[in-house]
């Protein structure tokens, strides 16, 4: 596992870390710590909905392959914190039966995991907005005809332009910056020579 891609993402090719990730508690808890930094057990288990004990189990099984991190930075050494290796992850479909099964399975828990994301920030989150933010806010359902090699250099494309804003430290962020989740779904259609799954 590496964090030689653009974003510092932490790379997975372990078919039983893909397995042990796709989980939704220990998907909630590694969004959680990617995305407001060190905490314990306890102070994630009213986000991730699961006792403080089980947290901590989980906490310990993401540790196992590298996803997590114990962090010194705690002013209290009462309790454990933890921390995300990096600020994202990915992973690409192996090549052999067992690692496709445990990407599906993880993709299947991601889908899941965010399917409600839009409604929730909808209700939640946009009515606290200012009109300007609101503007910018949305989604593209865009369907484009492209080769395998033209989609793989569509997404390089658009990981070169987000890189910089995604590896720039908070203290670097110009006034007036907040942080915004993009969510990009890239779903290829079967052709017509691919016969559905039995």
């Amino acid at each position: 596992m590496s964090l030689t891609n653009r974003y510092g993402d932490f790379e997975i090719t372990d078919p039983q870390a893909l397995r042990a990730l796709a989980h939704p508690v220990r998907l909630a808890i590694l969004d959680h710590l990617q995305r407001h930094g060190p905490s314990t057990a306890t102070q994630l288990s009213p986000h991730v909905g699961a006792t403080p004990s089980v947290v901590s189990w989980h906490l310990r099984h993401l540790a196992s392959f590298g996803l997590i991190k114990g962090w010194d930075g705690a002013s209290s050494k009462r309790e454990r914190w933890w921390q995300a290796a990096a600020k994202g992850f990915r992973f690409n479909l192996p090549d052999d039966a067992e690692g496709q099964s445990a990407a599906r399975q993880l993709q299947g828990e991601r889908f899941a995991q965010y399917a409600e994301l839009p409604q929730q920030w909808l209700l939640q989150d946009e009515p606290r907005l200012d009109t300007q933010w609101r503007r910018l806010a949305g989604m593209a359902d865009t369907r484009i005809v492209v080769t395998a090699e033209e989609l793989r250099q569509i997404e390089d494309a658009v990981e070169e332009l987000i890189a910089p804003y995604v590896q720039r430290k908070d203290h670097e962020s110009p006034a007036g910056a907040r942080g915004v989740r993009t969510l990009r779904y890239v779903m290829p259609e079967p052709g017509a020579d691919e016969s559905s799954p039995a």
